[in-house]
């Protein structure tokens, strides 16, 4: 379980293919990884298969992973979005994010205004529906606060500001108007829609 706030920026140093799956390594900083513990990676849950001295973490991405996410594309000299998973005495500066990908969204629209950034990004119908405004949304693994929706013809377009800090500290500054990020909407929206099913089919 993570918390959507962004620890570092951490460089990839190796990603390798390996029939459908991909091998990736990044220069995380941190020297007391241990073994099979889980990362988010772009907000996906990754677990550490190797590491050093140095801070230096591999991570082992199935198909289901890629089909599902953004990662196939990492290339060394990207740089991607860390986070570590939260602990009992963690503070919840963001809200519980679980690292499960629920799909993607697409950068539509950046405007900088007033020192800060306001982000257009556009997710799937299907999605849309878990998202309210002023509620949150983790995008590349990043809690943020949902400002707007608007329902569009080829789906929701959720309005996000990006204020200084998180601009400088993940990779949203590195996106372009048309790519795509993951995205895991609020698992609580979730649930709550899960439990009123049999309530609200005839």
């Amino acid at each position: 379980m993570f918390s959507g706030i962004i620890e570092t920026l951490a460089p990839v140093t190796l990603a390798a293919p390996s029939g459908g799956s991909l091998e990736i390594e990044l220069e995380s900083g941190w020297r007391d990884l241990s073994l099979g513990e889980s990362i988010a990676v772009n907000g996906v849950c990754l677990t550490v298969t190797r590491f050093d001295e140095t801070g230096r973490a591999r991570f082992f991405i199935s198909p289901e992973s890629l089909v599902r996410t953004t990662l196939g594309r990492l290339a060394a000299g990207d740089k991607a979005n860390l986070e570590r998973a939260v602990t009992l005495d963690t503070r919840l500066s963001g809200h519980l994010v679980q690292g499960h990908v629920d799909g993607l969204a697409r950068l539509v629209e950046r405007v900088e205004a007033d020192g800060a950034w306001r982000h257009v990004f556009l997710l799937p119908a299907a999605l849309g529906r878990y998202c309210v405004e002023k509620g949150s949304i983790a995008l590349n693994g990043i809690s943020l606060t949902i400002n707007g929706l608007e329902d569009r013809e080829d789906g929701v377009a959720v309005l996000v500001t990006i204020i200084p800090h998180t601009w400088n500290h993940t990779n949203l500054h590195a996106l372009a108007t048309g790519d795509d990020l993951n995205v895991e909407v609020d698992v609580m929206a979730k649930y709550v829609e899960r439990l009123c099913l049999p309530y609200l089919r005839p």
